[in-house]
């Protein structure tokens, strides 16, 4: 009799398991199914990410051989190459690349174009605030002070990467357009910050003292009186064909 019922409960938990089955491993077999699509896709995505970072790390080179031997054109085609195929901190790097060979050929407006796609394009903060730093530098002498205030102040927030260079920069605006106690409470607060590199603090004293002895008073005439000179003769050798070396636009540090 005992052997009947160990076969009936035997028979019961059979058919519980078979129930059981049925209901869920369609479903596990789905999970499964999905998780492998998933690792398949992130193998994949990571594959081609390696392979877009690799392609731009050979232009990107090019390019900076380019430079070395005053190649601008060849320099301009690798770093657009590298651009195109990078990630966004190859694409940053190549604009701002391609920024600095700009400003080498007298082209502002582009390069400041360049260095601010170079700051939207990464979410490496050094990379892009390095980038809007240079462009906020390269206005600095023909923006308005509110264009200028504008690209420098987001750099100023606490824990900013370029947080000391960006209120150097915008305490030096604040000077050039005669706004000299805002540029003297702005030097002062780097003579006393923390983190501030010696040779800021240093240049901030000089600019308190500047503002101190009303040496900085005239610096707006002066830079007006700058602007109004004829632009100088162009130097015998450039005249004859000769182009000086292009500087190596150094990526963010």
């Amino acid at each position: 009799m005992v052997d009947v019922f160990e076969q009936v409960e035997e028979e019961l938990r059979s058919a519980r398991y078979k129930r059981l089955a049925k209901t869920w491993l369609p479903v596990v077999g789905g999970v499964l199914a999905i998780a492998l699509i998933a690792a398949l896709a992130w193998w994949g995505w990571d594959s081609w990410q390696t392979s877009r970072a690799e392609k731009a790390s050979v232009a990107y080179s090019r390019g900076v051989e380019a430079m070395q031997t005053n190649n601008a054109s060849g320099a301009e085609a690798a770093f657009a190459e590298a651009e195109n195929v990078g990630n966004g901190a190859y694409k940053s790097l190549a604009l701002m690349q391609r920024a600095g060979l700009a400003v080498t050929a007298d082209k502002t407006t582009e390069a400041v174009a360049l260095f601010d796609e170079a700051a939207k394009v990464t979410s490496d903060p050094l990379l892009a605030d390095s980038a809007a730093y240079r462009a906020a530098l390269l206005v600095m002498d023909t923006a308005p002070l509110a264009d200028v205030q504008a690209r420098l102040e987001p750099l100023i927030e606490e824990g900013r990467p370029l947080r000391p260079f960006a209120q150097q920069a915008l305490a030096m605006a604040q000077l050039q357009h005669g706004k000299l106690a805002e540029a003297r409470a702005g030097f002062v607060q780097l003579t006393l910050g923390q983190n501030v590199p010696d040779v800021i603090r240093q240049f901030s004293q000089g600019g308190i003292d500047a503002i101190d002895g009303g040496v900085a008073a005239n610096l707006p005439q002066i830079i007006a009186a700058q602007k109004a000179l004829p632009a100088p003769a162009p130097a015998q050798g450039l005249a004859d064909g000769l182009t000086p070396s292009a500087p190596q636009a150094a990526p963010a540090q």
